[in-house]
């Protein structure tokens, strides 16, 4: 049986239900969905079903790399962290300032990381073989970014608002418009995972991704924040997002997944 929005709006709040009852009744509160959140029909299947087997780097310390992903096989330029400069054209779309900090449990900034994005364009899609999106592609969007923070900590790219678009969850499924972020500490076997949204968006309640993230707190500072100041005049409206590395404030990253 296909499962419908219904359906899955249904198990969205029995998860919450759930989390809310193990907290009244004195359980922690969890930062991190859990990886096997049912109405996320993708985590259940990835879900480990065997004990996790360990990697012994010390005879290959390069084994864990092979099949990690990689935007740039040279040094940082000064267009890598504007996706609207990387091509011969403008791409379609509002463009938007994002920027913030990358901060450790105590606030302290995290300096020198490197920070890459990836998002679909406009239109909702990816600039991916494998997308099954059939929105237009935009030849002037490839949809990835990267750069270093500075010495605050501080990361900022230009980029044009990310459409929603449909997945195969569940009938009618759309997911909000999001940024995916990854922050590397001094390897590929460091690098931490999450997504960005932005506010208000009328999809929040029906995505099972970001109802995973059962805590609200937690959930909500997945959003950035519209900031005036960010916008650039007669060019892009500004977003401010931190990430938060561990501790009680953390920001909710793709553990296991």
């Amino acid at each position: 049986m296909t499962l419908t929005q219904r359906d899955i709006d249904q198990e969205i709040a029995a998860e919450h239900a759930a989390y809310d009852k193990r907290v009244a009744d004195g359980a922690p509160r969890e930062h991190h969905p859990r990886r096997d959140y049912a109405p996320y029909r993708s985590s259940t299947l990835r879900h480990p079903g065997q004990p996790l087997v360990a990697i012994d780097v010390s005879k290959d310390p390069e084994l864990v790399e092979l099949s990690s992903p990689a935007f740039g096989e040279r040094d940082i330029t000064e267009i890598d962290n504007d996706l609207t400069r990387q091509h011969t054209g403008e791409p379609i779309g509002e463009r938007i300032t994002v920027s913030g900090r990358l901060l450790d449990r105590d606030g302290r900034p995290v300096r020198g990381q490197l920070v890459e994005i990836w998002q679909a364009n406009s239109a909702g899609r990816y600039a991916h073989r494998r997308e099954q999106h059939d929105a237009p592609l935009d030849p002037n969007f490839t949809g990835v970014g990267r750069t270093l923070t500075d010495t605050e900590g501080r990361y900022s790219f230009t980029t044009v608002q990310p459409g929603p678009y449909p997945w195969r969850n569940h009938l009618n499924a759309w997911r909000p418009a999001h940024i995916h972020f990854s922050v590397f500490g001094a390897a590929f076997t460091q690098r931490l995972v999450t997504q960005m949204y932005f506010p208000n968006d009328p999809l929040f309640p029906y995505d099972p991704i970001l109802q995973s993230v059962t805590d609200d707190a937690a959930r909500q500072r997945l959003i950035a924040t519209y900031d005036h100041d960010l916008s650039v005049p007669e060019f892009s409206l500004g977003y401010h997002w931190d990430i938060v590395l561990d501790g009680p404030h953390a920001t909710w990253l793709e553990e296991g997944r």
